[in-house]
């Protein structure tokens, strides 16, 4: 499932083709939608919030510009792990992937905007946006960034693993699994602590909104500086490699809960805390030869 740095850069390439701009075009290819008439419409703006996608759209009156107005719409939009938007220019061949996949069609004089493989379409009145995205947690890119409000929820269930916490897009809207094992690494604590026992929650929900403003316009979620390849994370995708810090073999495991649960990385040496279950705390000292 992409970060909230990768879809806050989706929407920056929708807004460049959509905001502002008439729709030429216009298909959602769900069948919910299937008949819904969006050609005509003006853009508006193509908002991120946290990992949702919210296109929205002006309202539009009757025929002939006569009738009652409508109302403002919004196409709410989610990657998670296989939905993609592609842009071409105008007259590009399309090249995402076949079109059997293709979920969104919106088009402009500028370009056209195309999702594929999209596991949520859906169309609301642009006053019900709440509906979809009101459960979420402060938007770490978002212009209303709250991090008192991130910890307070963080540490509403004190007992909780931080890795999920952090994965939780209802404490903060935006972590994926790449930032939510390089953080705990930072914390210098396994993805397994409970969340009570961190007691500068202030200073991680502080470097989680560093890390993914340094990163919106960049791909990679860099987190240690270097944007070389192979060395822009710590410990993330790196099990069985030496610790970048202390050379120690990093180890993996999932962590979560069934169905959502996720690997998770860490360095047994630079990070204290509980082992997953079932497998023993490794002995810190532990060190590969270099």
């Amino acid at each position: 499932m992409p970060e909230g740095d990768s879809v806050f850069r989706v929407a920056a390439r929708l807004r460049a083709v959509l905001a502002g701009q008439v729709l030429t075009a216009a298909e959602l290819r769900v069948p919910a939608h299937a008949t819904a008439v969006l050609a005509g419409r003006r853009v508006l703006e193509v908002v991120p919030r946290g990992k949702h996608l919210l296109t929205r759209l002006e309202g539009g009156t009757g025929p002939g510009g006569a009738g009652r107005s409508e109302e403002g719409l919004t196409l709410h939009t989610h990657l998670r792990m296989d939905g993609r938007w592609s842009v071409f220019a105008p007259g590009e061949r399309w090249t995402g992937g076949p079109a059997a996949q293709i979920r969104v069609v919106l088009g402009t004089g500028l370009g056209t905007a195309v999702g594929y493989r999209l596991p949520v379409v859906e169309l609301l009145r642009t006053a019900d946006e709440q509906r979809v995205v009101g459960h979420l947690g402060p938007d770490l890119l978002g212009p209303d960034w709250d991090r008192a409000e991130a910890v307070r929820r963080l540490r509403a269930d004190p007992g909780r693993p931080l890795g999920e916490a952090l994965l939780d897009q209802r404490n903060l809207a935006g972590i994926g699994n790449v930032y939510a094992n390089e953080l705990c690494y930072l914390a210098g604590v396994t993805p397994w602590t409970p969340v009570g026992e961190l007691p500068h929650l202030d200073r991680l929900a502080a470097r989680a909104h560093q890390l993914l403003e340094a990163n919106r316009l960049r791909p990679g979620h860099i987190t240690t500086g270097d944007t070389r390849r192979g060395r822009g994370h710590w410990v993330y995708d790196r099990a069985g490699r030496p610790c970048s810090r202390c050379g120690t073999l990093v180890l993996t495991a999932q962590h979560g809960t069934p169905p959502q649960d996720r690997p998770a990385y860490w360095c047994p040496y630079c990070q204290r805390g509980p082992a997953p279950p079932g497998r023993g705390p490794a002995p810190r000292g532990r060190r590969s030869h270099r």
